[in-house]
């Protein structure tokens, strides 16, 4: 199996993610107790399935590569409606939101332009 460098030099949009799992990470630390075992672990799931179907992906061909990135999309689709769901709810800041939706929307059009090539 590939390394970690090696992987992220062949998927950018894996470093992309990383780096988005860092912040939020750091980020959940200053959600209310409660909120940080329901909507934030949910948000911190998501992300960490959306990387793994990345990871496999990667490793993937053809229709099994395509099929890895559709799963990886609707957990994508999923992630961006919870992290909203958290802004909404005032569990993130304007700042903090403003800065994951910045990395979602990058890492979302990688994935996109990613599938779209596969077509």
């Amino acid at each position: 199996m590939q390394n970690l460098n090696q992987i992220q030099n062949e998927a950018p949009i894996l470093k992309k993610t990383v780096d988005l799992y860092k912040e939020f990470y750091q980020h959940l630390k200053t959600f209310p107790k409660k909120d940080q075992y329901m909507l934030g672990k949910r948000c911190e799931e998501h992300i960490l399935s959306f990387m793994e179907s990345i990871l496999i992906a990667v490793s993937s061909y053809g229709q099994e590569k395509k099929n890895k990135l559709l799963v990886a999309n609707s957990e994508f689709d999923v992630l961006k409606t919870l992290i909203r769901m958290a802004r909404e709810l005032k569990m993130l800041d304007t700042k903090k939101y403003l800065s994951i939706e910045q990395r979602i929307q990058e890492i979302g059009r990688m994935l996109g332009g990613w599938i779209r090539s596969l077509r």
